[in-house]
């Protein structure tokens, strides 16, 4: 604490005056203090979970991409399974034993959702439901890049 005892300026010698100095030792104490707690406590936040991971193996270069299952649903209400020539259309309520075929056929376990902007959502997750309840949960969405419209 510091206290101005003497000095240029009238008054009595047991004016103290005022002291406009700021006072950086209550401010240090606590700071040292806040610095000892966080180092203290910053290791126990840490968590360490053992996991027992597979080693890591590349990709071989020589293996062909599986085909994916694309169903493609139209705002007309027509529905198209496959890609390429493999296309055919369907029904709602075919869609699950045509997608169990394209699974035979490509071997691949996502099913890919290509939808018009315009279909009802009703229709979309009648779909999405329809392939949940037979077991299928790989679904992914697949959009086009409107960035280049006009």
């Amino acid at each position: 604490m510091a206290a101005k005892l003497s000095g240029p300026g009238g008054g009595s010698k047991f004016d103290l005056g005022q002291n406009s100095e700021i006072n950086v030792t209550p401010f240090v104490d606590v700071m040292l203090v806040l610095l000892i707690i966080f180092m203290v406590t910053a290791p126990l936040a840490t968590l360490s979970i053992k996991l027992d991971l597979p080693p890591a193996q590349p990709a071989n270069p020589n293996t062909k991409p599986k085909p994916p299952t694309i169903i493609n649903l139209q705002q007309s209400g027509n529905i198209f399974i496959g890609t390429g020539p493999n296309t055919h259309s369907t029904t709602v309520d075919n869609v699950i034993t045509d997608v169990r075929a394209e699974f035979a056929a490509s071997k691949n376990d996502t099913v890919f959702i290509r939808a018009d902007k315009h279909v009802k959502y009703i229709e979309f997750m009648t779909i999405v439901n329809k392939l949940q309840d037979a077991g299928i949960f790989k679904i992914a969405l697949i959009t086009e890049d409107l960035s280049n419209e006009t």
